[in-house]
């Protein structure tokens, strides 16, 4: 397993879901100060992260951003944080914290609840090119 940089932060994702592996994409794209790092759900790392939250990793649907040393947030609002740090605009969207989380969370869930059927899955975790596996913890 690997070890956790303490000035990373992390982002658990679905790995086997094509919606979050393109979003993972995305992020690597605008991560142009190299703040994230990686690591699906379904993996040891990932399950071992969930855990030590106090959360059950059989109920996490959902991507987590863990901030070390600081927080970690879920659904929307891990989305949302995620923005502040990335380029192209996508910190903008930051500005969707405003909105209560209740509201915020229940459109995420939908999307959610329904993001194998409208955007496919995957029969195993996305592997990572060579060129990207730095970026991943598992």
């Amino acid at each position: 397993m690997s070890d956790i940089p303490e000035n990373k932060k992390i982002v658990l994702f679905d790995g086997v879901c094509n919606l979050c592996n393109e979003a993972v994409q995305r992020i690597i794209k605008h991560d142009k100060k190299d703040i994230f790092r990686f690591a699906s759900l379904q993996s040891e790392l990932g399950k071992k992260l969930v855990e030590e939250r106090g959360l059950d990793p059989e109920e996490i649907d959902s991507i987590i951003l863990i901030d070390p040393g600081v927080a970690y947030y879920r659904k929307s609002t891990a989305a949302l944080e995620i923005s502040r740090d990335l380029s192209g605009g996508y910190s903008l969207l930051k500005n969707f914290l405003f909105i209560p989380e209740v509201f915020r969370d229940g459109i995420y869930d939908l999307i959610a609840s329904n993001r194998y059927k409208w955007f496919g899955r995957k029969d195993q975790c996305m592997i990572p090119t060579p060129e990207l596996k730095a970026k991943f913890l598992d």
